[in-house]
């Protein structure tokens, strides 16, 4: 077997090997019913998406001509989004909710966010039960926007209580409320709009299908085959 193991394999035996059509058809049949069995006894949770629509209003947020600073804008205002979907009230505020989930849990696998910078923000939950995925999903969405409306309310009294100030900067109660709201300020564009596009009817599917199992399945077991019989197959070969 050692011999047969270091030694190289010949032309003819890839081509005996490639002719061998039983035993391709042999592999993938198994392979393709081993990728069954396994979704069948551990099936991949299911997945659902609600989404929501983000409209930075670029050209009123940023009026400037150059395509560079208008990227450089949109990545950090994005940035500062993402930030608002994953922080700690926000997913608290979700677990609250839902129940029987922690943040930790949240941050570990459970929700996924997929975002465009300008547009659709996608916002994924995965569970073992399709009506829990869907939930998560849905109050995760309800939340992050929520979120970000009280963000922009706080940005528009905060813009408007510093011009006041600027004509009263001797006044002790405005200049309280400046530091409060700043304390609660998310950084946020007055001129960002956000709405809610699909967090309801969301029709969770399995993350993966049976579809790619199967196949998977199929093309392992015929591959791991294969290289068995081209490094341990008895050949003529003593």
């Amino acid at each position: 077997m050692k011999k047969r193991l270091f030694a190289s394999s010949s032309v003819d035996d890839l081509i005996q090997l490639l002719q061998a059509w039983r035993f391709w058809v042999l592999g993938g049949l198994v392979g393709a019913l081993l990728g069954g069995l396994v979704y069948v006894i551990a099936p991949p949770d299911f997945r659902a998406r609600a989404t929501v629509v983000v409209d930075f209003n670029m050209e009123q947020a940023w009026p400037v001509d150059s395509d560079r600073e208008l990227f450089y804008y949109l990545e950090r205002e994005a940035r500062k989004l993402e930030d608002v979907a994953w922080s700690d009230a926000t997913l608290a505020r979700v677990a609250e909710e839902v129940g029987d989930v922690t943040v930790s849990d949240l941050r570990d696998g459970v929700l996924e966010l997929s975002e465009p910078a300008d547009g659709g923000w996608h916002f994924y939950a995965n569970d073992p039960s399709p009506e829990r995925a869907e939930q998560l999903a849905s109050v995760w969405a309800e939340t992050f926007v929520t979120e970000v409306h009280d963000g922009i309310e706080t940005a528009v009294a905060l813009d408007a209580t510093r011009k006041v100030l600027e004509q009263n900067p001797s006044d002790a109660e405005l200049l309280a409320r400046v530091t409060e709201l700043e304390s609660n300020s998310l950084g946020i564009t007055p001129e960002l709009q956000i709405s809610s596009a699909q967090i309801s009817d969301l029709n969770p599917q399995r993350r993966v299908s049976l579809a790619t199992y199967i196949f998977v399945g199929a093309v392992a077991v015929m591959a791991i085959s294969a290289l068995g019989i081209l490094l341990f197959g008895t050949g003529r070969r003593a």
